[in-house]
């Protein structure tokens, strides 16, 4: 497409443009009276860089998401992109063309190495196994087979913010590289494929792909996941993805799955407990709100992905519950077994025991009155208790049932039934008086270090910390993380601190 090509609509509407920086979709060509001369309708990717909704004096041209996305400009102010090639000589023309600057001097003769400039130059080309094609404006793949013979040995190509409108664009450059693996297409706006089996052939070994800020919904990725057989990786970040569907027969080869920035509906979510194979599943500010104690099932069915061993939830409301963000990641390491980092951090033994250890605690009121029995060939809790609670048994079976007095009563999360009394002492010299203080169980470990160094005005030094119990007598649990509060190694009102350094 060329702008001289305009009376050619059907050519023009749905592609991508870009004008002063900004990217947008060609919705409409023609006149817009009174003025004279042909227009160019564009839906901009960012809705507050328009003006109106498509529409012009009580006259609707074309339609748009968003109210003030739409514009109308001169053909002559846009770009409509170049092909894959002229966009990799333009951007790699440093390292591509360093040669045709050269001279060689031959019986005292200087000459250029013009031809021979170009021979490399194609040879450095074939050799590229990584493009970064970022911000260049590829709208297309160009002549027929050149990038084939161009760049065929390129396994990580990024086109993140260009001109693409399609996944058939797509595929058109793809289908060329056939050793390409991992693959960046992020700030596209691509219209689904009419027949996403056809176009199998042109991600066969693709294992990676990101798909951030693509203002797709779950349906259109299910709809284009045929064409993506053997896919491991995808990252979905900041889409409109809302409700969640059962993914049947597509993407069941995916290890990580990134769904940050989506506003997911929390009931949608166990939708996904379809993909037996996931590892690593990010639900960052998703706006996951509704989990309360009745019905943290949909983290419960999260333990239903036997092989996911990294969850990232923060910035979601459910992780202040309570205003307890300790409480809640406890209840997460207890409810998903397999977890094996939260968060972005590990989850130690020791913490992960604590989590169980107290979730035994906090519910094992509710079990003996739900038919739970301390004698465990006799108990059977209420089909409703073992709903809410799918792994509460299995706890009870590796660490016993909780004795009356170490039941804990759900309270209501007040500030001063989140205070600690611990008393902190000196083994290391017994001169030194032990300290009692009241402290909040969400209080970052390293904060109560800095409270330390004022209280014992100990000098320049590093403090090492754990602590004992009365319930788990002979056994001293070290805490080992500066930035976990306290509630974290689940250090209990009238535990008892040891504090050691050193110099």
């Amino acid at each position: 497409f060329i702008q001289s090509d305009l009376q050619e609509e059907d050519d023009a509407v749905g592609r991508r443009v870009q004008c002063d920086g900004e990217r947008a979709t060609v919705r409409y060509v023609g006149e817009v009276p009174p003025t004279q001369g042909p227009w160019l309708g564009v839906e901009w990717d960012e809705p507050g860089r328009g003006k109106h909704d498509g529409s012009h004096g009580g006259v609707q041209y074309f339609t748009c998401r968003h109210p003030t996305s739409g514009s109308f400009v001169r053909p002559q102010k846009v770009s409509f992109g170049v092909d894959y090639l002229t966009a990799v000589m333009k951007r790699y023309q440093g390292d591509l063309e360093e040669v045709m600057n050269e001279e060689i001097t031959i019986s005292r003769k200087t000459i250029e190495w013009k031809g021979v400039g170009k021979v490399l130059q194609k040879q450095r080309a074939e050799k590229l196994t990584v493009v970064s094609l970022e911000h260049c404006e590829v709208c297309g793949a160009g002549a027929d087979h050149e990038i084939q013979k161009a760049t065929p040995h390129v396994i990580h190509l990024d086109l993140t913010g260009n001109l693409l409108s399609s996944w058939v664009t797509v595929a058109a450059i793809t289908e060329q590289l056939e050793e390409l693996k991992h693959l960046l297409l992020c700030y596209n706006r691509l219209s689904p494929p009419p027949e996403p089996l056809s176009l199998t052939h042109a991600f066969t070994n693709l294992c990676i792909l990101s798909l951030k800020s693509c203002a797709l919904t779950w349906p259109q990725v299910l709809q284009c996941a045929p064409m993506w057989p053997h896919l491991e990786e995808l990252y979905l970040d900041s889409n409109n993805i809302s409700d969640l569907h059962r993914p049947d027969n597509v993407l069941q080869s995916l290890t990580i799955l990134h769904l940050s920035n989506n506003p997911l509906d929390s009931e949608s979510l166990v939708q996904i407990a379809e993909l037996s194979r996931l590892e690593e599943l990010n639900l960052a500010s998703t706006g996951l709100s509704t989990i309360q104690f009745s019905d943290w099932w949909v983290i419960n069915e999260l333990d239903k992905l036997k092989s996911l061993v990294r969850l990232s939830c923060q910035r979601n409301p459910v992780m202040e519950w309570g205003n307890n963000p300790a409480t809640a990641i406890q209840f997460l390491i207890a409810r998903v077994a397999q977890l094996k980092f939260l968060c972005s951090c590990e989850i130690q033994p020791e913490e992960r025991r604590g989590a169980e250890l107290d979730y035994c605690k906090m519910f094992a009121a509710e079990w003996l009155e739900n038919g739970g029995q301390r004698d465990l060939e006799k108990s059977h809790p209420s089909a409703e208790f073992t709903t809410q609670h799918p792994r509460y048994e299995t706890l009870i079976q590796k660490y016993g049932a909780p004795e009356d007095g170490e039941l804990k009563k759900q309270k209501p999360f007040a500030l001063k039934n989140q205070l600690l009394t611990l008393t902190f002492v000196c083994p290391d010299e017994e001169d030194r008086q032990p300290v009692e203080k009241k402290l909040p169980g969400s209080m970052i470990v390293q904060k109560v270090k800095g409270l330390l160094y004022r209280l014992l005005k100990l000098p320049a030094s590093e403090l090492r910390l754990s602590y004992v119990s009365s319930k788990m007598e002979g056994k001293e649990i070290v805490i080992n993380n500066d930035l976990k509060p306290l509630d974290f190694f689940s250090i209990e009102d009238g535990d008892q601190v040891l504090v050691r350094w050193t110099c």
